[in-house]
């Protein structure tokens, strides 16, 4: 049992696991950003655009034997009313939401990317000087201030 907890403990403490949990951690909070920005800011905009009612009031009621002036304009009055609804606005809010969340994701990782890239060409630049030459008579490689192949014997410049 000891053993168990020992390896459990070295799980924990790996770096990748303390890694997604701080990814996790952030993902949630990063959802209710986005959740804000459809429900806040894009939701209305549309709802301006297209003159008709907030997403989460589209929807079709399923409960049968309602007159007109029984079914609710709100999903909110249908749901206390104890209507049975189809709520397809909630599911293009929803999907509005994960197109958002994606292009963010999507712009985040360029931008990691991009940043990954300068750091190579950064690696790249600050290669070091060769420190061996080739011997032009054997094709050795030996060192640069040598006078003679150590491989041939021959005089090398």
């Amino acid at each position: 049992m000891k053993k168990f907890f020992g390896e459990f403990k070295d799980f924990i403490a790996k770096g990748n696991v303390i890694d997604l949990a701080v990814g996790v951690i952030i993902g949630g909070a990063f959802g209710s950003i986005v959740t804000s920005l459809v429900n806040d800011i894009v939701t209305p905009l549309i709802t301006l655009i297209t003159g008709r009612l907030a997403f989460a009031d589209m929807f079709v009621v399923l409960t049968k034997g309602l007159t007109e002036a029984e079914i609710p304009t709100t999903l909110a009055a249908a749901q206390e009313a104890g209507i049975s609804t189809l709520n397809y606005g909630l599911f293009i809010q929803g999907v509005i939401n994960f197109i958002i969340t994606a292009f963010v994701i999507f712009l985040l990782v360029k931008f990691i990317n991009k940043i990954r890239t300068m750091g190579a060409k950064k690696e790249e630049a600050v290669e070091e000087a060769p420190t061996t030459k080739v011997c032009p008579f054997c094709k050795s490689e030996i060192a640069l201030d040598a006078t003679r192949c150590a491989h041939c014997t021959s005089e090398v410049e």
